[in-house]
Parts: structure tokens; sequence; C-alpha cells
């Protein structure tokens, strides 16, 4: 029987499949079946698909409208806000539309992104969209790679890249900086838009002034080694406690 809730976040819970992994030698997507069987699912795309359906920010003042040709655009949140779940849901938009969308990720594999688009798309009665967004969760997942795989993709297409911070970690990819310049420059040239999933630093989280709503900025994006955002982004959308706040850049 399904829980109502799950034992732990949905951050947490990756963590246990990753310790399990390492301690028993299993692939990583086995020991997520087997976390996920212990929440009461029978396979972990099941549960992310659940975690999607209760974290939607349906008042998220960013609509596929406002997606335009060359956007680079931060989706940015601490675990369990909703930052994937808002992308995807821009995606639909964006297919719903007749433009052709494309989900990048290195998080998931190609059947668990799919069951996550499918429980989204459920829910805001989009099915018939699904079969116009492609998936690639291939492990070579890089810009060079991106550009390589989209050289032919129609102008005004949306691309979700699943996320910021895992494009950094291949040591023989370029460096981060290097990698969203060259995407910027794609997206420019190809009149693509891209969305990028984000991590906030954990460091959001600790206390401090109760007295206003707090909300993440770019300072506190988690960055493995510097990037200057301003020079990339020309629009964030933040999210915590469900709350959202979009700003559009002039100088990106």
């Amino acid at each position: 029987m399904v829980r109502q809730q799950l034992s732990a976040p949905l951050f947490i819970l990756k963590r246990r499949a990753r310790i399990l992994a390492r301690d028993t030698a299993i692939p990583l997507n086995e020991a997520l079946d087997e976390i996920a069987r212990n929440e009461g699912f029978q396979r972990w795309s099941l549960l992310a698909a659940k975690t999607a359906r209760v974290t939607s920010n349906s008042h998220l003042p960013l609509s596929q409208n406002q997606l335009e040709p060359g956007d680079l655009i931060l989706v940015a949140a601490r675990p369990g806000h909703g930052k994937t779940t808002v992308s995807l849901e821009l995606l639909l938009d964006a297919a719903s539309a007749g433009r052709h969308g494309v989900f990048f990720t290195l998080e998931y594999n190609d059947a668990q992104a799919r069951d996550i688009l499918k429980a989204i798309a459920s829910r805001r009665a989009q099915q018939s969209v699904i079969d116009q967004i492609d998936i690639d969760s291939s492990d070579d997942i890089s810009a060079p790679y991106i550009i390589e795989q989209l050289s032919t993709t129609p102008p005004g297409t949306v691309i979700v890249i699943d996320y910021l911070q895992l494009l950094d970690q291949k040591r023989t990819s370029p460096d981060l900086q290097t990698q969203l310049q060259s995407l910027k420059h794609f997206a420019t040239a190809h009149a693509v838009c891209l969305i990028f999933i984000s991590q906030v630093h954990r460091s959001f989280d600790l206390p401090g002034d109760d007295s206003a709503p707090r909300i993440p900025a770019l300072t506190d994006v988690r960055l493995p080694n510097p990037v200057d955002l301003t020079a990339v982004f020309n629009k964030t959308c933040f999210l915590h406690n469900k709350r959202a706040v979009f700003s559009a850049a002039t100088n990106a």
C-alpha cells in the first residue's frame, strides 16, 4: 500500500539511494527502485512522479509566451520547492502552443523522466503533447553534446537542462563558464530558449531574519567553481515555500 506521505524529502531519499548503491555495489537505478519500494512504490519513477504532483507552483509568474528566442533562463530553488516541476510545466505549455520541446537530464533516466512528464501532463490535461517532447538522459550531456544534438532543431524550441551543476562534474568537459557561453551563443544563433534547473546552496536554509519572507537570489546559487551568472542568464525564477520571484535582466 502506498504511504500518504514519504518518510523523508525526495533529496534525502536520493541520498539514501546513493549510499545504498555505494555500500552494496549495485547500480544507482536499482538502489533508487529499492528505496522507492520501501516507500510503497513499485519503482523510483512512480515515486518521483508523485512528488511532481504535490510540488506544483501554478502561481509561477512566467509563461511560455515569455520564453523568447535566445533566452537563457535559470529556475532555482532548494530541494523540494518545485524547480523541476515548474520547468517541466513550462516545457509542456510550450509544447501545447505548438513548439518543439527537449528535456536533457543527468538526474533521471528516460523512463523516470517520462513518468514525471506524464504525471504533470495528466494533472494539467496535457497528455496529448507529451510526444512532442524529446528526452535525452545520456551520460555525455554537456554543452558540446547539447549543441550537437540540437543542430537541426527548429527555431522556437524550448529546452530544459537538468541540472546546471551537473554540467560541471566531468573533468573531460569544458569549465562551466565556457559551456554556458557556448550555449548562450547557440541559443541566440538558433533562436531557441534554454531553461536551466539549478540548485541553491544549503546555506540558504540557515536561520535568518524572520521579519520578512526570504527567497533565494543569484548569490545563493550553488557553484562548485566560480561562474559569472549575470553574464549568461537574462531571466531568472527563484522558488521557495510556494513563492516565486521572476526577473528579467537587460545586460545578460
